[in-house]
């Protein structure tokens, strides 16, 4: 899929409201997909949640310490069937 990220702002509740390249655009809650453990485990801090940023050389969200997310995993949270909308447009 390989789609860029091109806006993230932090909600509450661990929640990134994402915009893509291509105009999607959603809310994704992380307290549903990622365990706070690792180089996870700072960004249960709320503060430190807030900190998110777009990496434009990844195309993704991160945080100070290193930690990012695939973008093509939030994208198919916001797009269901994501994939299989791309596995039919290539064919």
């Amino acid at each position: 899929m390989l789609k860029d990220i091109v806006f993230a702002t932090p909600l509450d509740g661990h929640r990134l409201q994402i915009r893509y390249e291509d105009g999607v655009e959603g809310i994704v809650d992380l307290g549903a997909i990622v365990s706070f453990r690792g180089v996870f485990a700072p960004l249960i801090d709320p503060a430190y949640f807030s900190q998110v940023r777009v990496d434009p050389e990844l195309g993704t969200v991160s945080w100070p310490n290193g930690a990012d997310l695939d973008p093509d995993v939030l994208y198919g949270r916001l797009v269901p069937n994501s994939d299989e909308l791309v596995s039919r447009i290539e064919v």
